[in-house]
């Protein structure tokens, strides 16, 4: 008699790496007659989030992208750069645009099913058995995107930053922002001695999101955001009175916690409960494709789905980076500063993409040459 709950692979948690893998499982004839379940407690009919990224030439979802970027500035009271991305293409993706995007893919796949449900606890018998809030599910593999708790038991024994940010999508009456070309990162409006700055993503010269972002080792109170957005809009495009369309207000850990350590036999930890959030900058969403990529060539080639996800230098290097801004987060427009204006886009984001051979990386090394590197990388070196 055929179980209706028994799953070959069952994927807890439908965000942007539940999803991206269930993609990617759903395309390879490999997969055509696995079982496959996809179980969140939301129908994810909302726009939570934006995602943004860099590639070259075309990429899996541009069939979704919002908008495309070909020019970036940074600015601070010393810098001022616009920065041509040449190869690469800036690309931004509505969280909601993606939900249904990737929902309509996999409706139509008969091996695939949606389960609305809240995962309270795996247990570890011959068969992997999810226990819901409304039935119990079994799978011969699980990919579970939640934080492990330890995460949160642990927090002091390692490095922590809050990305924590609020942002504006707006929309004026008149012109004012030049579509051309989006924001990184926009010191000038700093709060207080911290790692903070406004991030603009300009969709046409009358909307806009306007977001501002922390990268520290505490949060801030609410007003702070507001207050600095609207000081922004009103010192750097003159406006008082604008449309406010959507509001994002987030908190991505990044972190040099070791989430690959909770793998398991017949579980794989995926998303920000995997550790694929990168440390040093809180992206995401390219850095899920590459694992998701590994993942399927690890199964069709016999190993764990877990097998060398990651690349241990740039843990390390992330892991000095954290600390700086950890015990110096004054230095954060100092590193950004000197990231952008020393070194050449294709450095930069080959970098962050950890793409770079070791060369790549003494020039990024030599650019952010500095005592707080020095004593930060002698910190993480020596740490038990």
């Amino acid at each position: 008699m055929q179980n209706d709950n028994h799953f070959d692979y069952l994927i807890i948690g439908n965000g942007l790496a539940g999803l991206q893998l269930a993609l990617e499982l759903s395309k390879d004839p490999f997969f055509a007659t696995y079982k496959i379940g996809l179980i969140d407690p939301s129908e994810k009919s909302e726009n939570d989030k934006t995602w943004s990224f860099w590639e070259q030439g075309q990429g899996k979802f541009d069939a979704i992208v919002e908008k495309v970027w070909h020019t970036a500035k940074f600015e601070s009271d010393r810098v001022s750069l616009t920065l041509p991305l040449k190869a690469y293409a800036y690309k931004t993706i509505r969280s909601i645009d993606f939900y249904n995007w990737a929902k309509e893919e996999l409706s139509v796949k008969d091996n695939f099913q949606f389960i609305l449900d809240t995962v309270q606890r795996i247990e570890e018998t011959d068969s992997m058995k999810v226990i819901g809030d409304k039935q119990s599910y079994t799978a011969k593999h699980i990919f579970d995107s939640r934080v492990p708790k330890e995460f949160y038991l642990k927090q002091s024994d390692y490095t922590l930053i809050h990305q924590h940010f609020k942002g504006w999508v707006i929309e004026t009456e008149s012109a004012c922002f030049q579509p051309e070309a989006f924001t990184m990162m926009d010191y000038r409006f700093q709060y207080k001695d911290t790692t903070s700055f406004i991030y603009v993503l300009p969709f046409s010269e009358t909307k806009a999101l306007v977001e501002y972002t922390f990268f520290t080792p505490f949060l801030v109170d609410p007003e702070v955001y507001e207050k600095a957005l609207k000081n922004y809009l009103k010192t750097t495009y003159h406006l008082s009175n604008f449309k406010i369309l959507e509001t994002e207000v987030g908190n991505i850990p990044m972190t040099d916690f070791p989430f690959w350590k909770y793998h398991k036999k017949h579980i794989t930890k995926i998303g920000t409960g995997g550790g694929w959030v990168k440390g040093s900058t809180g992206y995401s969403f390219k850095h899920t494709e590459k694992h998701v990529s590994k993942i399927i060539k690890n199964i069709k080639a016999g190993k764990n789905p877990s097998h060398q996800l990651f690349k241990k230098k740039f843990k390390f290097y992330d892991k000095i980076f954290l600390k700086v801004l950890h015990d110096e987060n004054e230095k954060g427009v100092w590193i950004f500063e000197s990231f952008y204006s020393k070194n050449s886009i294709r450095t930069m984001f080959r970098f962050l993409d950890e793409e770079t051979n070791f060369s790549e990386d003494l020039a990024i090394m030599k650019s952010l040459f500095s005592m707080a590197f020095i004593k930060a990388f002698f910190k993480v070196l020596f740490r038990p």
